[in-house]
């Protein structure tokens, strides 16, 4: 009996070893044009670096999603304002999307990144051992 529990202790203590030693990197992938979505990754955004100030977090936007960062039509302008103005937490927008709906660099909020594909961004992230987010509701 003794062993047993020693050996629940040792797999407890191993977990909690390895839970704060993994660090917390994650991709987001946006796609949508629905503002809900938008909504939705500022609110993780939120939950999650008020919970680990350390994590590095990334929204990859193409597709529909550019209106979230456009400063003429995005509905979570001051967030993303906020966010993008942090070290740890960056918001990178397709080029190729980009050109496909005649938007350009001075559409868009301080800030913002613009990458040449953003699946391959997305693909590089998860190359580098970073968690994948599909923000969808």
């Amino acid at each position: 009996m003794k062993y047993v529990l020693l050996l629940i202790s040792m797999v407890s203590l191993c977990m909690v070893s390895f839970a704060q030693t993994v660090p917390y990197n994650a991709v987001f992938d946006l796609t949508s044009k629905d503002t809900n979505d938008h909504k939705t990754v500022i609110r993780w955004l939120n939950g999650i670096s008020k919970d680990n100030h350390d994590a590095k977090l990334e929204v990859v936007l193409y597709g529909q999603s550019l209106d979230m960062v456009r400063s003429d039509r995005s509905v979570v302008a001051d967030a993303v304002k906020e966010f993008a103005a942090k070290k740890n937490i960056s918001f990178a927008v397709c080029a190729a999307s980009m050109k496909r709906h005649n938007v350009t660099e001075k559409d868009l909020l301080p800030g913002i990144t613009v990458v040449p594909d953003g699946i391959y961004q997305i693909i590089t992230r998860q190359k580098e051992g970073w968690g994948y987010i599909k923000v969808a509701h």
